[in-house]
C-alpha cells in the first residue's frame, strides 16, 4: 500500500511546480502546501533533489500517457509520429515548468528515483513507431527526431516564437521535423 504522506508531498510538489515554477518548489513550501510539519518529508525526501525527482517522475508518467494516447488514436505509424510529436510540443506548452524539470538531469541525477526507468520507454516507443516507417537505423532517426521536436517544444514553452511568428508555424515546424527525419532515413544512400 503506498504511503499517503509521500503521495501528499509529491502532489503538493506538483501543484507548486505548476503554479510557481521551479523556484517555488522547495521543501518548506511543499510542507506548507501539504499541511504537514517541516520535518515530515525528511523520511522520504532528504534533499530537494530527491523531492524534485519524485515530482519529475509524475511529469514523465503524464508525458508518457499523452504520447501513448496520441499514438493509439492514430491510423498509421506516420500519423502516430505526427500525433506524438504534437503531443510532446503541447505538453511543453501546457506544463512548461514540468517540462523543464524533467530534463534537468543536473538537478535530478543521483536522486534515487531512477528516472531512466520512466523515460527510457518513451524513447523506445518513439523508436519502435519509427521502425515501422524508416527501417534503416530507427534509433538514430528517433534521436534526430526527438532533438528536433524537443527544440521546438522548448522554444514554444517559453514563448520564444511569439515575436517572430504565429502559432500555426509551431504546428508546421513540428510536422516538418517528423517528415524530414523520415525522409532522410528512407532516402537511398543516407
Amino acid at each position: 500500500m503506498p504511503d499517503n504522506l509521500r503521495i501528499r508531498l509529491v502532489d503538493a510538489g506538483v501543484r507548486l511546480l505548476e503554479s510557481e515554477g521551479q523556484g517555488g518548489l522547495t521543501i518548506r513550501a511543499v510542507t506548507r502546501e501539504a499541511g504537514v510539519s517541516h520535518g515530515a518529508p525528511r523520511r522520504y525526501f532528504p534533499t530537494l533533489s530527491a523531492l524534485a525527482a519524485a515530482v519529475a517522475r509524475v511529469g514523465l508518467v503524464d508525458l508518457g500517457t499523452a504520447l501513448n494516447s496520441a499514438a493509439q488514436q492514430s491510423d498509421s505509424p506516420r500519423d502516430a509520429l505526427d500525433a506524438m510529436a504534437y503531443a510532446y510540443v503541447q505538453f511543453a506548452a501546457q506544463r512548461p515548468s514540468m517540462f523543464a524539470l524533467i530534463f534537468r538531469h543536473d538537478l535530478l541525477e543521483g536522486s534515487g528515483e531512477n528516472l531512466r526507468q520512466q523515460s527510457r520507454p518513451l524513447f523506445e516507443a518513439l523508436t519502435s513507431t519509427l521502425a515501422a516507417v524508416a527501417t534503416e537505423n530507427p534509433q538514430f532517426t528517433a534521436l534526430r527526431l526527438w532533438t528536433s521536436v524537443h527544440g521546438i517544444a522548448a522554444l514554444n514553452s517559453t514563448h520564444a516564437f511569439e515575436p517572430i511568428t504565429d502559432r500555426s508555424a509551431v504546428t508546421e515546424l513540428t510536422r516538418r521535423a517528423v517528415r524530414d527525419a523520415i525522409a532522410d532515413a528512407t532516402e537511398p544512400g543516407t
